[in-house]
């Protein structure tokens, strides 16, 4: 069994015993349920490219990144850096992180948010709205050509937007659903973890135009994403190159300052 599947196969369980505890009912009084979101895909767009910067605690391939920083001091940082958007990890188990992250970061900065989790069921797009998210990820490698058009479809419905994650031209082809805002390559196989910027170069060449090209993972270099721009990415998703660092604020305006 792979590590994706193993995520995936606890995440399901784990929705059906959160779902117990509080049920959709609850999830739709939230006051961010009636919150007007920010768009991802317009924030990358302002310029030339953007930073979608990552807040993630650890990971089945790395381990601890940094779990001693306070969550608010990292995000407050990303947005006076530069940051044109953010990313939280909400997985527990495997990435350390929580929806009350997510919460938390809404309520702290206003920056659109990415929530990244494993999503494998529509309950969990209605988290994502419930706790302040302004788009969420969908995993090709995860999901159906079916699950990815009904969850997408429920994501606009609550004014959510939607990045879905590839990593070949099956999993490009299952992607493109009107309902789809952006598409991120991810330079990381999630089967193996090893980073391929070569492939990732040649898979963007196949992504329609009116989708939002993200690069995800594997970045740890300005000059990385000068070698990238050329394919047509408008976002750059990087977590652990901030956050290895002691004040993830403060690597992300180095990083943009290299880049200029």
């Amino acid at each position: 069994m792979t590590i994706l599947e193993k995520i995936t196969l606890h995440k399901k369980q784990e929705v059906t015993l959160r779902k117990q505890v509080v049920p959709m009912t609850q999830l739709v009084k939230s006051v961010h349920f009636s919150r007007s979101t920010h768009s991802l895909s317009n924030s990358l767009k302002q310029n030339s490219f953007g930073i979608i910067a990552e807040h993630k605690r650890k990971s089945p391939s790395k381990s601890v990144i940094n779990d001693t920083l306070d969550l608010t001091t990292i995000v407050s940082g990303y947005e006076k850096a530069g940051a044109k958007a953010l990313s939280v990890l909400t997985d527990t188990r495997f990435f350390g992180g929580s929806l009350d992250d997510l919460l938390l970061a809404r309520e702290t900065v206003s920056l659109p948010i990415l929530r990244k989790d494993f999503i494998v069921a529509p309950y969990q797009v209605y988290e994502a709205k419930a706790y302040g998210a302004d788009a969420v990820l969908l995993i090709a490698a995860s999901l159906s050509k079916k699950e990815i058009s009904e969850f997408s479809n429920l994501a606009k419905s609550l004014q959510l937007e939607v990045l879905v994650e590839i990593h070949s031209e099956e999993e490009l082809e299952k992607a493109l659903h009107p309902s789809v805002d952006l598409i991120g390559i991810n330079n990381r196989n999630l089967k193996t973890f090893e980073v391929d910027l070569a492939h990732s170069k040649q898979l963007s060449k196949k992504i329609p135009s009116e989708f939002t090209a993200i690069s995800e993972s594997g970045i740890h270099h300005p000059e990385t994403i000068k070698e990238l721009l050329p394919y047509g990415f408008k976002g750059f998703l990087i977590g652990e190159y901030f956050m290895k660092n002691e004040d993830p604020g403060a690597s992300l305006a180095n990083f943009l300052k290299a880049l200029s």
